[in-house]
This record gives structure tokens, C-alpha cells and sequence, in this order.
């Protein structure tokens, strides 16, 4: 048996030895709380700034448009809360994707109890948003709309920049006197995989997360374009810039700057690599199984994303049969791995009720190598046998 082969890098990713190593420092020798006027204090506040400056510059933003937060969960809860509570007085209406994070959905039922009207943007099959059609749900009381860069479940793509453009010429328009719609995008699954530059992309929010690009848990940044009118929902000593209370983690600051870099330098290249084993495990799965539906865009995926259903199995007795081979693959999102509903995002692109329970999802990573996934696609195929049999034999009881 090999060695453990993680296959689940959408739900987080190891953290990488130089990220580390960049971070260790202040968790002892350099421990100053960033608010204190001292001398170890006031380079606390320093190194902070310096790794906003450059995380600024890796996103193509200024450094006073980085919020940092404690989850890519905080963040989108930051942009969606914070954006709607302060510029309700120019409209109550927000449409999301049918698609989004758990993070986004739970925060717009939060809106709707504060009397905000939630529309809510269908997908095609593939999980795919039609901007023309976003565009037809804009109304004059329209301030928000949020879709994700990429989803965490199946892996597709959306039109991010086509999106932001429309919505801009839109807001040009006479006889027009606000800047509203905002458009807001999760990009927690895409960074290292996909450009992140919040000017190419031309959205006003952007939300990250250290945790799944070989950095730190417990830290995320959202970009919010200037001028931007937001509320806090964490309240305290007034850190960063009034909008996050609480004394900032330099230790996980520093890792998410190390690590935003270094994925990114190597993003293009990487990129490469992961999508050529992606399709071959692709097709390794449609030989070897022969009846498997893949999830998601054919093409227009994450590099990284290879989301299935299996008729006639449960993804979670996959699941818990490859764990017991030293592979770890998932259902879906991990944040709503214990949940006893059905993934959300599987009835948004209509997937058969017949197979939506035999999902499972693998999403490669930096570690990730062919002849990891022959051994995996040797002991998946033993397994969904297995497994077919037992349904079989149940189904003639």
C-alpha cells in the first residue's frame, strides 16, 4: 500500500515548509501586539503593512483595499453583510448565484431577515451563470451581486470579467447617479490556479483564503475597491481600518502573503501540469468505471477539479473504502461534508436524483502525481464493484 494520497486540496491544502518557515519567527521571538506603541509593537504594524502592501501588489490592488480577516468564511460574511447593512438606503436587493458558498448563502438569509429582498441567479447544467440574463434581474434598488470566481464543488468556471464589464456599462448609463450594482466574487478556490487581478477582473470585492493555497488556516483577506462604503461585523479596538476589530495574527499574515506569492509565480506552469493530469484522470475514470457523469464544464473547469457520480453507490461509502486505502478524496464542499441534505449545487445543474448521491469529488494539488492517481483508479475500481454488487444483491432481496 502507498503512502498517504491526498486528494482533496479544495477543502485545504498542507502547508508548505517555506511558508512555515516565513511565519515561525512571530509566533516567539517577534510577538508584539501590532496596537502597542512600542518598539516591538510598532514593527509589528510594520511587518503587517509591508504584507499588505504586497499582497496588494499580487492582486493588482492598492494596499489600503486589503482587509485581512480570520476565514475566507469571514470575508465573504464581511462583503455580503458589510456592503448590504451600509448602502441599504440605496436599495435592498442582492442577487447571488444558486451555487455560492455556504458563507454567502447563510449571509443573505441573514439579509432577508433584516428585510432585504434576495434573488437568486440560476445555472445552466454545467453550473454556468448567463450574464444576459443577470443583467434582465437588475433593478434600480439592485446594490449587490455575488458569484463565485470558481466552485468549490464542481470545479466551473465563471465569466467573472464579462460579468463586471456589463455591470459597469450598466452603471455608466444615464440618467444613472449611483455606482451601484457592486459585484462580489468568491475567489477562495482559484487563487494559484487562475489570475486573480482585481482590475482584469474589474470587481469591486474579492474574497481569499490562506487555507487552501499551502498557507495558514485561520486567515482570509477581503479586497474591497476604494470608496466602497462597508460595515464591520466584528467590533473592537478599530483594526483594519475600522472594519475588522480585534489584534491582527502576523504570524498567519506573513504565511498568507508567502504563500499568495508562491503560488502565484508558479500559477501559469502549474496550471499546466494539473490540467493534463486532470483529463487523464478523467479519462481514466470513464475506462475504468464506464458509466461515471462528470459534474461541471467539461473544459471550462479548474485545473485542479474533477467532481463525478456513480449510478448505483453512495459517494460516502467511497469516501470511507479509499480512506481505508490511504487515499482521501470527498463528497463535496468539506463545510457541508456532515450535513444530511443533498449538495445544493447538484439540483441547481439538475443532476439526476438517481446518481446525486454517488458524488465524489478529487482536486489535485501541488503533491499530486500520475502514478498516484493509477493507484487510486486501481483501488476505485475494486471498490464501485464491490459496491455495485451489494446494490445489486439488495435491490433481487
Amino acid at each position: 500500500m502507498k503512502g498517504l494520497i491526498y486528494l482533496d486540496n479544495a477543502a485545504t491544502t498542507p502547508i508548505d515548509e517555506k511558508v512555515l518557515e516565513k511565519m515561525l519567527p512571530y509566533f516567539r521571538g517577534e510577538y508584539g501586539n501590532p496596537s502597542s506603541i512600542y518598539k516591538s509593537g510598532r514593527k509589528a504594524k510594520q511587518v503587517i503593512e509591508h504584507a499588505r502592501q504586497g499582497l496588494a501588489d499580487v492582486i493588482g490592488a492598492k494596499s489600503s483595499e486589503v482587509i485581512f480577516t480570520g476565514s475566507g468564511t469571514e470575508a465573504n460574511n464581511l462583503a455580503i453583510l458589510g456592503v448590504a447593512r451600509a448602502n441599504k438606503k440605496y436599495g435592498n436587493h442582492i442577487l447571488v448565484s444558486t451555487i455560492e458558498h455556504k458563507s454567502v448563502l447563510e449571509s443573505v438569509k441573514q439579509l432577508e431577515k433584516e428585510g432585504f429582498i434576495i434573488e437568486y441567479i440560476p445555472v445552466d447544467n454545467y453550473g454556468v451563470i448567463d450574464v444576459d440574463e443577470i443583467m434582465k434581474l437588475i433593478t434600480d434598488k439592485t446594490i449587490l451581486i455575488s458569484v463565485m470566481y470558481a466552485n468549490n464543488e464542481i470545479g466551473t468556471i465563471q465569466p467573472i470579467q464579462e460579468l463586471s464589464k456589463r455591470v459597469s456599462e450598466f452603471k455608466n448609463q444615464e440618467p444613472r447617479t449611483i455606482n451601484y450594482p457592486l459585484v462580489h466574487t468568491d475567489a477562495c478556490q482559484v487563487a494559484g490556479q487562475l489570475s486573480i487581478d482585481v482590475r482584469k477582473l474589474g470587481v469591486d470585492l474579492m474574497t481569499l483564503n490562506g487555507g487552501k493555497i499551502y498557507g495558514p488556516k485561520g486567515i482570509g483577506v477581503l479586497y474591497k475597491k476604494e470608496n466602497i462604503n462597508i460595515e464591520p461585523i466584528i467590533f473592537g479596538g478599530g483594526q483594519e481600518s475600522g472594519l475588522r476589530g480585534g489584534t491582527e495574527s502576523v504570524p498567519l499574515i506573513v504565511g498568507m502573503l508567502e504563500a499568495l506569492c508562491m503560488v502565484d509565480k508558479n500559477r501559469e506552469i502549474e496550471s499546466v501540469r494539473l490540467t493534463e493530469l486532470r483529463n487523464y484522470l478523467i479519462v481514466k475514470l470513464k475506462e475504468i468505471i464506464g458509466d461515471v457523469v462528470l459534474n461541471g464544464h467539461p473544459t471550462n473547469r479548474l485545473p485542479n477539479n474533477v467532481h463525478i457520480s456513480i449510478p448505483k453507490i453512495e459517494g460516502e461509502a467511497v469516501v470511507l473504502m479509499l480512506d481505508e486505502m490511504s487515499v482521501q478524496v470527498s463528497t463535496g464542499s468539506a463545510c457541508s461534508s456532515k450535513d444530511l441534505e443533498v449538495s445544493h449545487v447538484l439540483k441547481a445543474i439538475n443532476q439526476s436524483p438517481e446518481i446525486i448521491h454517488g458524488s465524489i469529488r478529487f482536486s489535485l494539488g501541488k503533491e499530486t502525481r500520475k502514478d498516484d492517481i493509477d493507484y487510486v483508479m486501481g483501488v476505485l475500481g475494486d471498490i464501485v464493484k464491490r459496491l455495485k454488487s451489494m446494490s445489486s444483491l439488495t435491490i433481487n432481496i
